[in-house]
């Protein structure tokens, strides 16, 4: 959860290395309820407190891409009461914050098995996509019924059904053409990821795109912890800068724990 101390005033200084596209994994707020003697759909509401948070750092930065993990494929295990939680606060979100996103001109993206989320989140998706679709500033990518195994999968699926038809050769699939198969096929690489629980996992997240160029820390979730990640990213690039080239270099950072 995000920071509550006299850091909560931080700004960039150095903004010229900024990260183009920041992923985070939006994960612990069951745990950060235990903590706190709380139950755990009052800890998603927490952590939808930090990600409105978050997104409004990212748009005041100046970050062009932010994904964020916010339902994985394998959270259709968790009982149904909490998934039925979740996809309603998910909901009640995407209405709140429909406006601001208009007005602060940040367009909405999905990636994921759409087609397994209840149809009203469905609908309240489709009507924020629409809305700000024209908008520049920040594209906003949500991560929902979303896994790496289950896009790999579906590509191969595409990829082969093209071949029997003949729409393809086989010999002419490379990476282009797999990346454009892929849910993130119209977003760059991550340049850094963020894990907001304080574990160091991928956790079947974006498997085809960070494995390159991608800065990993792990930090509470919040604007402060945020923006103290882009700063941390800044600075390493710059002191890397003159050993290798930035697409070559892969840094793993463990950050500093902050209190909630």
């Amino acid at each position: 959860m995000s920071s509550s101390s006299s850091s909560d005033n931080l700004t960039l200084t150095d903004t010229s290395n900024l990260p183009t596209h920041v992923a985070i994994i939006m994960d612990g707020n069951g745990r950060w309820a235990k903590q706190h003697r709380l139950t755990r759909n009052q800890g998603h509401e927490k952590g939808s407190e930090a990600v409105r948070a978050v997104i409004r750092t990212c748009r005041e930065v100046g970050i062009a891409h932010l994904t964020l993990y916010a339902f994985s494929t394998e959270n259709w295990q968790r009982p149904r009461k909490e998934v039925d939680a979740l996809m309603a606060l998910l909901k009640r979100f995407l209405k709140t914050e429909r406006k601001e996103m208009v007005e602060n001109n940040i367009r909405l993206n999905v990636i994921g098995q759409i087609e397994r989320l209840p149809k009203g989140v469905r609908q309240e998706l489709s009507k924020s996509m629409a809305l700000t679709e024209a908008n520049s500033a920040l594209q906003l990518h949500l991560a929902l019924s979303y896994g790496s195994r289950a896009e790999i999968v579906r590509m191969v699926q595409t990829l082969s059904k093209k071949c029997l038809n003949g729409d393809i050769d086989p010999q002419e699939i490379d990476e282009r053409y797999i990346a454009d198969h892929l849910f993130t096929r119209d977003i760059p690489d991550p340049d850094l990821l963020i894990r907001t629980s304080g574990e160091m996992r991928i956790s079947n997240f974006l498997l085809c795109k960070s494995l390159t160029q991608s800065f990993i820390l792990h930090r509470p979730c919040g604007p402060i912890s945020v923006k103290r990640s882009f700063c941390t990213f800044s600075k390493t690039i710059r002191d890397v800068k003159g050993v290798s080239a930035r697409s070559e270099t892969r840094c793993v950072f463990r950050g500093t724990r902050f209190r909630s």
